[in-house]
């Protein structure tokens, strides 16, 4: 269990804090959405957790196999629907070290899409996964 608290700043602005740590992290209304967009929107973070948790998974994987993952990178594209406004599609992109056998890759690309975030995620929304 993990207990994180938040506080309205005002202006469409949170706080939020992270107990464990006491790590802060703000959220901002985006421009769409009556705010200023200075910072991630609380559904920018739900599409940063999907990229974060399947990076963090492969990178556990591996290093249960002694695999460097270490230039892995990745990005992810959010897109929204109104009626009700809601995250309607996350399209993830991974790259993977090239140098990566390709029995290697089929194993940490099956770990990545089985991140806890991933298999969260409601099924009304589409997730769009490629890895290179």
């Amino acid at each position: 269990m993990v207990r994180i608290e938040a506080i309205y700043d005002g202006k469409l602005r949170c706080t939020a804090t992270h107990i464990p740590s006491g790590q802060k992290l703000a959220t901002d209304a985006p421009v769409d959405n009556m705010g200023k967009g200075e910072s991630f929107s609380p559904t920018d973070l739900l599409a940063t957790s999907m990229l974060n948790c399947m990076m963090t998974i492969i990178a556990i994987a591996a290093d249960s196999r002694e695999l460097d993952v270490s230039e892995m990178s990745g990005s992810v594209e959010k897109h929204m629907t109104s009626g009700p406004r809601k995250v309607s599609k996350l399209e993830v992109e991974i790259s993977l070290p090239p140098e990566l056998h390709s029995e290697d890759r089929a194993w940490l690309i099956k770990r990545g899409l089985a991140c806890p975030v991933h298999k969260s995620v409601s099924e009304e929304m589409e997730v769009e996964v490629r890895f290179y």
